[in-house]
């Protein structure tokens, strides 16, 4: 799942729990949007930090350069 499938369930879940007036039996709507939002948040943070983790750069380590001068004398 890509970043972006977190912001949609932040959304939508927002949606469900602050904009909708939906009632339904056997589900509570406000829960579910709750719960959606929450699992979009944690993915996001978790998404972020292996992101940031995958493109740490390091830098190059410089060549040991060994100077071997002879005199021919």
């Amino acid at each position: 799942m890509g970043l972006g499938v977190f912001i949609i369930m932040i959304a939508v879940g927002a949606i469900l729990t602050f904009a909708s007036d939906w009632e339904l039996e056997a589900v509570d709507l406000d829960l579910v949007g709750l719960i959606l939002m929450a699992v979009g948040i944690l993915g996001t943070a978790v998404y972020t930090s292996v992101l940031r983790r995958r493109r740490m750069v390091v830098p190059p380590v410089a060549p040991t350069v060994t100077d071997e001068r002879r005199d021919l004398l």
